[in-house]
């Protein structure tokens, strides 16, 4: 998938609206439409790289200011404690390929994930 066909390109570009939780020179944070927590927010990086791995090898510092945020926003939205996921593949259930940070807070979170 290219980023011209990318729904997360498409939010980043305001073509596609979107609760929006913040946005900084590197990522844009907006609320997840099928919550798993009481926060449970996607911090996604303004490049279209298709995963983690992936923009850690193109842009490093992309890569710290994505985990930078994701802290902020499960600072300010949680109580400290919170989840942080990023699917890769689609054996992992990855079902956008533009790299992105599940940022889940505010109850207890079980483990085994899954």
């Amino acid at each position: 998938m290219s980023g011209e066909d990318c729904i997360f390109c498409k939010i980043v570009s305001g073509e596609i609206p979107a609760e929006i939780v913040s946005t900084t020179d590197h990522t844009v944070a907006f609320r997840d439409l099928d919550p798993q927590a009481p926060t449970h927010v996607l911090v996604i990086p303004k490049r279209h790289e298709p995963d983690i791995g992936s923009l850690a090898a193109a842009d490093p510092d992309a890569t710290i200011a994505l985990l930078a945020e994701a802290r902020q926003i499960a600072t300010k939205e949680g109580n400290g404690s919170y989840r942080l996921v990023f699917n890769t593949g689609a054996d992992a259930h990855q079902t956008v390929f533009h790299c992105h940070a599940h940022v889940l807070a505010g109850r207890e979170l079980g483990w085994p994930p899954g």
